[in-house]
């Protein structure tokens, strides 16, 4: 039984948490092998992120899978990661199923290979009426076009009268995201050691708690996952607020 878990208090969890999954390459290259071994080595950790929030019943997960930036990277890891994803898809199928858990797909899956979309749609009707949680994988997806994909969809709704500009406000905004039918982040977790965002959720992020560990992913595991709850826990969110103001509501 872990200790740390025991340390979270079950009336103050975050209702959606994202991870920046890093490290992969750097994981691998610390054992010698190529960077594709790192990235199969990575289910684990995926697996124990998934595990941890079903156990304490956070109802969203957002994973960072695959930006539309990696699509840049050498071909062969480009294959490997999409081979990978369609391998364990189908494995974890019934896993997630399950578990009570909803899986939601947001990015532009369409760059996807037919395989893997074929894959994930899948799932996503596999889980549809699972109510336990909600697994969001971030695919081909990149926060910048989600932005401006929303901005041009806003635009069109405008000329055609379906919008009045002066209705424009952020909850109208947010309805053009991926994520129109989610919480904001609460909590962002980035491992490896390296402090950016990477064009990932920037506007769902506004108010949230962001974490960066030193581990490299594959060794993320449940014990580090609750850790970054207990610290999550311990700040204060003012969202622009005094401490005092905090307090007295």
């Amino acid at each position: 039984m872990s200790l740390i878990k025991d340390k979270i208090n079950s009336e103050n969890l975050p209702k959606h948490v994202a991870i920046i999954m890093d490290g992969n390459g750097r994981w691998a290259k610390s054992r010698d092998e190529e960077r594709t071994f790192g990235h199969k080595n990575a289910i684990n950790a995926v697996r124990n992120a998934i595990n941890a929030c079903n156990e304490i019943n956070i109802p969203y997960l957002t994973l960072y899978t695959f930006s539309s930036e990696n699509w840049n990277r050498p071909a062969e890891e480009v294959d490997t990661l999409m081979n990978l994803l369609a391998e364990t898809l189908l494995l974890e199928a019934e896993e997630v199923f399950s578990k009570g858990l909803r899986m939601h797909v947001i990015g532009n899956i369409d760059q996807l290979p037919p395989l893997v979309r074929e894959q994930l749609l899948r799932v996503v009707e596999l889980t549809k009426e699972n109510t336990k949680g909600n697994l969001v994988l971030a695919l081909s997806y990149g926060s910048q076009q989600e932005i401006l994909n929303a901005v041009k969809n806003i635009s069109s709704d405008v000329k055609d009268g379906k919008v009045e500009v002066e209705n424009i406000d952020e909850k109208l905004f947010e309805n053009y995201l991926y994520t129109k039918d989610f919480p904001p982040v609460d909590l962002l977790i980035r491992t490896s050691g390296e402090i950016r965002i990477s064009n990932f959720l920037l506007w769902q992020i506004a108010y949230a708690e962001l974490q960066f560990l030193d581990v490299l992913w594959p060794d993320f595991s449940k014990d580090i996952f609750f850790q970054c709850i207990v610290d999550y826990q311990n700040k204060e969110r003012r969202y622009g607020m005094t401490g005092e103001q905090i307090k007295a509501q």
